[in-house]
């Protein structure tokens, strides 16, 4: 018998893909579980371990995103983030942490360990809700502006503070002065500006970041980062 410290992070959702001319949300963070810090898991045999992949993106029109996989270590589980919403009111889907949801007036997809994603903005504007993020919820977009991605929390189990789970930022369109959603701290990446970026971000690898939602005429999205296993030995 081995008693561990864990940290086990999903693999985030992709940016939405764009269906149907419409702006698609950011992509949720993969779920968070750790226990760095508490009460020690006890282990013995084989152990089973998956990293979960992020969710790959959209790379054509009328092709769609992806939500992260889940990352596992013994008994504990890690969701994988939901993907940005896509089309006409496409919500976000739900994971680990939810989806934005894309233009017009999708919702945000529901979370199952951090925080649900941002919702679209209300009429025609074209910006879409930016993905939830362990720490926090994924913005509202406003007129002009892409909802942010939620923030991701921290955790020291490497000796250094790092930061996972942030959420990808949702995209805009039209109007050069509008503004991307920008990812939230902890591997999110941020949305398009349809009139001054070519491409979304990805999430950051090994932190479940969410991707960075596409906008229409932009068809190189956001993948989700992957997910990531830590694992810490008790000493004797």
């Amino acid at each position: 018998m081995t008693l561990v410290e864990y940290l086990v992070v999903g693999g985030g959702g992709s940016g939405g893909g764009v269906l149907n001319t419409y702006n698609a949300g950011g992509g949720g963070a993969g779920g968070v579980v750790s226990n760095y810090g508490g009460t020690k898991l006890s282990v013995s045999g084989s152990v089973s371990l998956t990293v979960g992949a992020g969710g790959a993106a959209s790379t054509a029109a009328g092709v769609s995103g992806n939500n992260g996989s889940n990352s596992v270590f013994s008994s504990i589980t890690a969701y994988g983030g939901g993907r940005g919403g896509e089309a006409q009111n496409g919500s976000g889907q739900p994971g680990g942490c939810g989806g934005g949801g894309a233009e017009a007036n999708g919702s945000g997809g529901s979370a199952s360990q951090g925080y649900q994603g941002g919702s679209a903005a209300s009429g025609t504007d074209a910006s879409t809700g930016g993905g939830g993020g362990m720490g926090s919820v994924g913005s509202v977009a406003s007129a002009g502006k892409g909802g942010n991605g939620g923030a991701g929390i921290s955790n020291s189990i490497t000796g250094t503070a790092t930061y996972y789970g942030g959420g990808g930022g949702g995209s805009t369109g039209y109007l050069s002065s509008n503004i991307e959603g920008y990812g939230g701290t902890g591997g999110g990446g941020n949305g398009v500006n349809r009139r001054t970026s070519a491409s979304a971000q990805n999430g950051t690898a090994n932190t479940g970041g969410g991707g960075g939602g596409q906008a229409y005429g932009f068809y190189s999205g956001g993948s989700g980062g992957s997910g990531v296993v830590i694992v810490r030995f008790a000493v004797p």
